[in-house]
């Protein structure tokens, strides 16, 4: 008797340690758009999701159970979480910004941070690559976005970027050294081999997903050089196989055809930007396989803020005229030529949530529109690592799913208007407006 109560015991104590049953949640799409899946539109699919995953995908408008949560999408235009291979959650362009970093307290710039993470997933983006932000920003909101505390997109992040001593990265050019002091690896800049590869693990060390490194000039930096090649291809090859080590992989910021080179050729796994890239520069990364994240809508947007009198600094303001224009028409060639591409768009050099205009200037530059949502679902999806997961919605993925009321394959415009986003398995945005989210209580 006293074995049999010891056993019943037992069991119930088990029973009350199990989790609960996972809410079942079934979505009526009217039409599903997955590039990953399908080159053509799906019509009437039912998404079964469980938990955080997706269960199913069923032809038809499948019927629910008495206790399933039903969300109608049937007049609504489906497709996978898009995901931004190129944010800076960390800030936001604005005139005369430049004095911001002293200006604001780490603290100030998380609570903005917050609301630039809740913007952009709104906007139908729940996964993005956070490619540089100082102050450890990215890291804890990465925390807070995966932990619930905030409202945001799930998060992949670099940290510190990788500079040279006045790169594009060093975050002291312009500046008295003795008020900003002198930066070394545990700030991300590096001289010489043995200084890249501690910098790439101290970056490691803190917690980042992936390196970012500024194999060239760049256009915001007070930095006089916009183009030229930063890193020795030696210095590069020693964070590729530092962070490989690792299980990481590198991406570079280029913007000239050299600096892209020696990062191709030394094992990057993107480019970012790519603006003067050369014809070889295509060739060889669609013989490797190297991403070119583009970035149209910085190239675009960095020009019309430097027509803006004193938005930047006479140095920026060269620079942003100079290269802005030239990306969208270095993206069409590197389309034509065949090279990888995943979306990008260096969203916080413009205004977060805007993220949606990369898609009306890949189109115009002559992407047809599912390849350029190809671009941010599996080709996105497949550089961060991430297709058991994330890219398409299929039995076993993340329920990740946004929604626009109209059809974005003939007006692809429309991707402003994203009236659906659930992410995780939690809806976040229903017809158009915000749903109410309770944070965890711990």
């Amino acid at each position: 008797m006293v074995n049999r109560l010891i056993v019943c015991v037992v069991m119930l104590l088990m029973l009350g340690a199990m989790p609960a049953q996972a809410q079942r949640t079934v979505v009526h799409c009217g039409t599903l758009i997955d590039p990953g899946v399908s080159a053509t539109p799906m019509t009437q699919r039912t998404l079964i999701v469980e938990g955080q995953r997706v269960a199913a995908v069923e032809e038809g408008f499948s019927t629910p159970g008495a206790t399933d949560q039903v969300v109608d999408l049937r007049e609504a235009y489906c497709m996978p979480g898009l995901i931004d291979m190129h944010v800076h959650l960390s800030g936001e362009s604005r005139k005369g910004g430049y004095i911001d970093r002293f200006r604001l307290s780490p603290p100030v710039q998380a609570l903005k941070a917050n609301q630039y993470a809740r913007t952009t997933l709104l906007a139908g983006f729940t996964t993005v690559r956070d490619v540089g932000s100082g102050e450890g920003l990215s890291l804890a909101l990465r925390q807070a976005t995966a932990s619930g505390w905030i409202t945001g997109p799930r998060m992949f992040v670099a940290g510190n970027s990788l500079s040279i001593s006045g790169g594009h990265g060093d975050g002291t050019n312009g500046y008295r050294e003795d008020i900003v002091g002198v930066p070394g690896e545990a700030e991300g800049i590096v001289d010489g081999v043995p200084s890249a590869i501690r910098a790439t693990r101290i970056v490691i060390k803190r917690g980042a997903d992936l390196i970012k490194i500024t194999a060239t000039g760049g256009v915001l930096s007070l930095q006089g050089d916009g183009t030229g090649a930063h890193f020795k291809e030696e210095e590069i090859r020693a964070i590729v196989e530092t962070a490989r080590d690792h299980g990481r992989k590198v991406t570079a910021h280029a913007h000239g055809d050299e600096g892209m080179q020696r990062a191709v050729r030394a094992g990057v796994a993107s480019i970012e930007h790519g603006t003067y890239m050369s014809e070889a520069t295509m060739q060889l990364m669609k013989e490797r396989g190297t991403y070119l994240v583009p970035t149209i809508t910085a190239g675009k947007s960095v020009a019309d803020s430097a027509a803006i009198a004193g938005y930047y600094a006479p140095v920026v303001t060269k620079k942003a005229l100079e290269v802005g224009p030239v990306m969208q028409g270095t993206f069409a060639k590197a389309y034509r030529t065949g090279v990888p591409i995943a979306f990008g768009t260096d969203a916080g050099v413009f205004r977060h949530g805007r993220n949606w205009k990369e898609f009306v200037y890949m189109t115009e530059a002559g992407m047809p529109p599912m390849e350029a949502f190809r671009t941010a679902t599996y080709n996105a999806a497949d550089l961060l690592g991430q297709l058991d997961n994330l890219g398409t919605l299929e039995a076993g993925k993340l329920a990740d799913i946004v929604a626009v009321p109209r059809n974005p394959l003939d007006d692809i415009a429309v991707m402003e208007n994203v009236s659906f986003v659930m992410k995780d398995g939690i809806v976040y945005k229903m017809d158009g407006a915000p749903m109410v989210i309770v944070p965890p209580s711990r």
